[in-house]
């Protein structure tokens, strides 16, 4: 008989270890047949050696989560036993963690796991779909991340201003002003994963830039983490000059849709002009999100099958 033995440090993380009604406790000890006992904030696993080894390896993983997540949800065990026991299991349904205890960020569809382990595997990725898929939110909460994490020491949110042209300095008020109609998008994706006077901090410090893509000139961004949204909205040489301000140990995600822009009639939307010269290059992922990956009101995919369904079958004179 083998025993080894994990000190916590406080009662509370060992319960919601343990899970309610000892529901984790039970699928460790019965996985993995060891037995578990928890007496003064310590837990002691018994039985056969390697078991007992695995099992610590799993109580070890799971206390990680839930000092990193401040919560600990099923798909977290599954992970954990199946590392233990030598499956090979990606991290597909790991919470994105945030600054919010307990409120980690979780991809809900193959194509947003899919566009989750693309950012991270990828320096470069370009994101594709419709409105309601999760393209702003989920690269915003990688962003958080990365950030928490200490991967990164900056996040920098951009946004074509297109309404406005390259006029802002026209518009009144100041610039935070001018921006924040076309930036709050990616405001209300931070506002969920941060407190609002962490925001206020981060920004008045540029640990947080949000920026409109014609006040990115002439920089070059090291260590950063920055996002493009609404990149249809680009022209190609917009786009050009946006991709070359990636600096070294940082990470570019761009999102858009193809399919809709609101540029000047016969101007070519940059995002469609980068997507295909850049279609060769390695280390640049392209993932294309699809409407079964939206995650709004359940109306919203409804409405966008609707228009893209009757796009042909509308009306004469519609508006007129």
């Amino acid at each position: 008989m083998y025993e080894a033995t994990i000190k916590f440090l406080d009662h509370a993380s060992v319960l919601q270890l343990f899970g309610s009604r000892d529901q984790h406790l039970r699928r460790i000890r019965d996985s993995l047949n060891v037995t578990i006992t928890h007496r003064d904030e310590r837990v002691s696993i018994s039985g056969e050696e390697r078991n007992v080894v695995k099992a610590m390896k799993v109580v070890e993983e799971l206390r990680h989560r839930l000092e990193r997540n401040g919560a600990l949800f099923s798909e977290d065990l599954d992970e954990a036993l199946s590392d233990a026991n030598g499956d090979s299991i990606p991290r597909k349904t790991i919470p994105i963690s945030t600054f919010q205890k307990g409120n980690g960020v979780r991809p809900r569809t193959p194509g947003q796991v899919a566009y989750v382990e693309a950012i991270r595997s990828h320096s470069m990725v370009f994101a594709l779909g419709p409105a309601g898929t999760g393209k702003t939110y989920l690269a915003v909460a990688m962003a958080v991340e990365a950030l928490l994490e200490n991967r990164i020491g900056k996040i920098v949110l951009v946004r074509p201003a297109v309404e406005a042209g390259e006029q802002l300095g026209f518009l009144p008020g100041t610039l935070y002003e001018k921006i924040n109609p076309y930036l709050r998008p990616m405001l209300d994706s931070l506002t969920e994963m941060m407190e609002p006077n962490l925001i206020t901090q981060y920004m008045a410090t540029d640990v947080i830039e949000v920026v409109p893509l014609a006040f990115m000139r002439g920089r070059t961004l090291k260590n950063a983490f920055i996002i493009l949204d609404e990149a249809q909205n680009t022209t190609t040489a917009q786009m050009k000059m946006f991709l070359t301000r990636m600096g070294k140990d940082s990470r570019m995600v761009i999102s858009g849709d193809t399919t809709q822009n609101d540029l000047p009639p016969r101007v070519r939307s940059g995002l469609t002009d980068a997507l295909y010269r850049l279609r060769n290059i390695d280390g640049i992922a392209r993932v294309e999100l699809t409407n079964a990956d939206i995650q709004r009101h359940p109306l919203v995919q409804k409405i966008v099958d609707a228009y893209e369904t009757d796009s042909k079958s509308e009306p004469a004179g519609e508006g007129n």
